[in-house]
């Protein structure tokens, strides 16, 4: 099992489709080689060392959801099996194992679409400067890390990397896309996220709020990218909750707190991460998933 960090893939034979901030995407055939790297990003910058082991858990705990949510709506995951995988895959089989999936090609939906059971993050900024969350007017007195009565669905833009993702309304959602795939993922987002949560809870976390992409294949609307990660979610210790304060967390927002408190400026270069923060991080990535599926990565 690996533990040097993986920050880069280099598969001379397959042919590369796109590279994100974490994972790299190549085509194979009809379908796409998703393969999670252990880059990280915070404040949409990269940062230059990699965290051990969080590939491996983006791609695991996708694959548990994915399954776990296919009866809400379909999803690209086709197989995360390696020896699956099409014969050209075969010469990076070392490699590939337990941070890659095969997945079907879709057209993505512009618009990253945001659920938040409790008030975090970007959201509690917005809701202290003006009252609302994506034009969604909140109750007044809303506590730090609050919960909603009921989820609420706010979706922002999705920046190229380098930039930022802003919180946009709905009605300006859809004016990015039409009607009927903004209600179908808006939808899908909320049942997805009830459904998660409420098997989380049991488990003894906390899905205070997360993000999904979506994409078309002949027209259907399905589940795509990464599910319910440590990097697209925030996970709160159940035990330690307690709202009219920021919360102990599984995910990213470790590092995003440490950069904060060195002053960050949010943009390249990045400044070197600890080998404490690294270690600590890839615990809690590993924690997370083991606390979720009942499964051990190392």
């Amino acid at each position: 099992m690996q533990s040097e960090p993986l920050l880069h893939t280099e598969f001379p034979t397959l042919k590369l489709y796109a590279k994100g901030k974490v994972r790299d995407i190549y085509e194979v055939g009809e379908n796409l080689l998703l393969v999670s790297t252990d880059r990280l990003s915070a404040f949409d910058v990269i940062m230059n060392q990699g965290i051990p082991y969080k590939g491996m858990v983006l791609t695991k705990i996708s694959e548990f959801w994915f399954n776990y949510t296919k009866d809400i709506i379909p999803n690209h995951f086709i197989t995360a099996d390696v020896d699956k995988y099409p014969g050209e895959c075969k010469p990076y089989t070392d490699t590939l194992r337990n941070r890659s999936m095969l997945i079907k090609k879709a057209k993505v939906v512009p618009i990253e679409c945001i659920v938040r059971g409790y008030i975090s993050g970007s959201g509690w900024k917005d809701y202290k400067n003006t009252g609302a969350i994506s034009g969604i007017t909140l109750p007044k007195g809303l506590l730090e890390s609050e919960k909603f009565t009921e989820p609420i669905f706010t979706p922002s833009t999705k920046a190229e990397i380098g930039e930022h993702d802003e919180n946009i309304s709905a009605e300006e959602a859809m004016q990015i896309v039409d009607k009927n795939t903004f209600n179908a993922v808006k939808e899908a987002t909320v049942k997805i996220y009830k459904k998660a949560s409420d098997y989380a809870l049991k488990k003894g976390i906390i899905i205070a709020d997360t993000k999904f992409e979506f994409g078309k294949v002949n027209d259907e609307t399905i589940l795509v990218d990464e599910v319910l990660t440590p990097d697209s979610s925030r996970f709160w210790p159940l035990d330690k909750y307690e709202k009219g304060r920021g919360q102990e967390s599984y995910d990213k927002q470790f590092v995003r707190d440490y950069l904060l408190s060195i002053n960050f400026n949010k943009q390249p270069p990045p400044p070197p991460l600890t080998e404490d923060i690294i270690k600590k991080t890839s615990d809690k990535y590993l924690d997370i998933y083991k606390k979720l599926t009942g499964e051990s990565l190392i």
